[in-house]
């Protein structure tokens, strides 16, 4: 066992709602003690400046350009950033000293690993200045350096809950902007990839039909009639053809067109492809999951989660029925692999992200 370490992560994503903080204690490898964790949400105003920043990166050519808005909106959601770790780590009653690495995602922007280009926004050396801690960042950056998708990186950490949890196989599925699907074989086999669209689609589209965030609690959707040829329409995407691993930008789906159809019957629409996505991705899988383990914002939509618990074979649960919290597990899987990059462990694999051999990453700034 290496040495143990006490780790925060800090994860924005790619769904744009704030941010999400988890404090763990960890080696990077079998030892995982999780404390609390913490969401901050982001103001209206700064989501609609992250929304430019948005649709300006899809013009990006390289990976360290920052023509405006992003380097505006780049500190600023470094600012917050420290600004919310501040008041978690008062909250927990512990100084910088205490804490020995932050794992830093920042916002997705733009992910097209086929181009060899992540960004995300976020500045590990002003961050580290403001908070007095050292920060690993760019966790993505060497895996597509060396040929791989960049994403899912969280899988590892999958893993090492998964050894908690008697049945196997196991699907931990993340419901974010985009949907993705850890599979975990009886002896610890990875695979990984995104499914397809997560909230973003249906979060888009409430947020021009109605200018709510998100559809709360899968409500609008529940109401709704799904449209089955635009489902069935979406599915034929290329990308579902592609084997795994694959991974997306969350615009990738923001061209599914419900149609001139009511408020409720896009929701559903929209909702219904996620999940037929999500269940899409069984064909990939060695063997079928004993259990569907559902983190991330998207396991709040009940309307999401009876489709899908409809759909597949076996249980279909929250994080939170094994006593896992799925708002904080990306922000706790950070945190775990920060501590992996400073030992020098894999983070990524050829069965998470299709890079050649295992692979480790980040960026590590000292605060001193």
């Amino acid at each position: 066992m290496g040495k143990v370490m006490r780790a925060i992560g800090l994860m924005s994503g790619t769904s744009m709602d704030g941010i999400d903080i988890a404090l763990l204690e960890t080696d990077g490898e079998a030892h995982v003690r999780r404390f609390r964790g913490a969401s901050v949400a982001y103001p209206e105003a700064f989501r609609t400046r992250l929304r430019a920043a948005l649709a300006r990166a899809a013009s990006l050519t390289r990976r360290d350009a920052r023509p405006a808005p992003l380097a505006e909106v780049e500190q600023e959601l470094t600012d917050r950033h420290a600004e919310a770790l501040s008041r978690f780590l008062g909250d927990c009653l512990l100084q910088p000293s205490a804490v020995d690495v932050i794992g830093f995602h920042g916002q997705t922007v733009l992910h097209r690993p086929a181009d060899g280009l992540t960004v995300q926004l976020g500045d590990g050396g002003r961050l580290a200045a403001r908070v007095g801690i050292d920060v690993v960042f760019d966790l993505r950056a060497a895996d597509v350096a060396a040929g791989g998708e960049g994403a899912p990186l969280v899988p590892v950490y999958h893993r090492a809950l998964a050894a908690r949890i008697g049945d196997r196989p196991v699907a931990f599925v993340n419901i974010g902007g985009v949907a993705n699907v850890t599979w975990i074989g009886r002896a610890g086999e990875l695979l990984a990839f995104d499914t397809g669209p997560g909230n973003a689609p249906i979060d888009d589209w409430m947020l021009a039909r109605t200018g709510a965030a998100c559809d709360q609690d899968g409500a609008v959707a529940a109401r709704g009639r799904p449209d089955n040829e635009v489902v069935r329409r979406a599915l034929r995407d290329p990308y579902f053809a592609r084997l795994p691993p694959k991974s997306l930008d969350r615009q990738a789906f923001g061209r599914i067109d419900p149609g001139a159809v009511s408020t409720e019957d896009g929701a559903a629409t929209l909702t219904a492809v996620t999940v037929e996505a999500i269940a899409k991705a069984r064909e990939h899988f060695p063997e079928e999951p004993l259990l569907w383990v559902v983190c991330g914002g998207g396991r709040r939509n009940r309307t999401l989660m009876r489709l899908l618990a409809a759909r597949v074979e076996n249980a279909v649960v929250p994080a939170e029925a094994l006593g896992l919290d799925g708002d904080t597990m990306e922000a706790e899987a950070w945190a775990y692999l920060a501590v992996r990059s400073l030992r020098g462990l894999p983070i990524s694999y050829p069965g998470t992200t299709g890079v050649s051999q295992p692979t480790c990453g980040g960026v590590l700034v000292r605060a001193r």
